[in-house]
């Protein structure tokens, strides 16, 4: 799934489409996460004035209206040519004044859906703070996890603590500061925590950077590939050695999802020191 700095990677590939006005629209195939909106047509004419990211959420805003684009499982945004060939699960098209961009997405688990106060209210309002911004500090994260008894990891990827810190850049995170992701949060000292903001950050500018992770098909609207998953040291690597101690690393299930840790470098710690 692309995490925070695909989307990231994805929104900034976008950018060439500002103040281009959409001249044509076509669905292809409504069925996502939720159908495309039937009245989504009634962006044409309009231009596209700004695009941010919320989470793992980019907001696009024309002139008159608003919509959320999420890429769920396997979506991923094209730049195209008119005349480029369409590729199967291509599900909606959107002709701009000098450039087409076509939304794919294999699994449909992605949206393509209006901002309005209903989705607002729904998926957006009840988000915690960004990672890279100032709200997300050692004393907010620390407040947040003091009561709570679930493993670190699962706490980390919890978008009401903290929005977009997925499974890879998690994992990466507690290895680098040596913690374990089973380590139930409310034992966490506040040396950890401000260790793992710290880590958190510098992992998610780095992905960015780099243009994100791509591990299967992801790819941001230029076709190009990110390269973080050069730099990985636990995400994937189950049965391989620590680059620090040469420990084989482990890997359990959190939340359904696979953590990689090293047992020598990332000791389970039942109670607070």
């Amino acid at each position: 799934m692309p995490e925070l700095p695909e989307v990231e990677t994805t929104k900034t590939s976008l950018l060439p489409l500002l103040e281009q006005r959409v001249q044509a629209i076509r669905v292809l195939n409504p069925s996502l996460r939720w159908p495309i909106p039937n009245d989504i047509k009634k962006l044409v004419g309009q231009r596209l004035m700004q695009l941010k990211r919320r989470s793992k959420y980019i907001l696009a805003e024309f002139e008159q209206d608003q919509m959320l684009w999420h890429l769920g499982m396997s979506g991923s945004f094209r730049l195209c040519e008119a005349k480029d060939e369409l590729r199967k699960h291509d599900h909606l098209i959107i002709d701009f004044e000098d450039q087409q961009l076509r939304y794919h997405d294999p699994r449909r688990f992605g949206c393509i859906l209006w901002l309005d106060q209903n989705n607002q209210t729904k998926l957006i309002d009840t988000l915690g703070p960004e990672p890279l911004s100032e709200d997300f500090n050692a004393a907010y994260l620390h407040e947040k996890l003091n009561k709570k008894n679930v493993g670190i990891k699962i706490a980390l990827m919890d978008n009401h603590i903290v929005v977009g810190v997925g499974n890879i850049y998690a994992t990466e995170s507690l290895f680098n500061v040596g913690i374990h992701p089973a380590q139930p949060a409310s034992t966490l000292t506040k040396v950890q925590i401000e260790k793992l903001v710290i880590e958190v950050k510098r992992i998610l500018k780095q992905a960015i950077d780099l243009g994100g992770s791509t591990l299967r098909n992801y790819s941001n609207a230029m076709g190009e590939n990110g390269y973080f998953q050069q730099t990985l040291l636990a995400y994937g690597r189950a049965g391989e050695m620590c680059v620090n101690c040469e420990t084989t690393l482990e890997n359990l299930k959190l939340g359904q999802r696979a953590s990689v840790f090293c047992p020598q470098c990332q000791p389970l710690k039942l109670k607070k020191a």
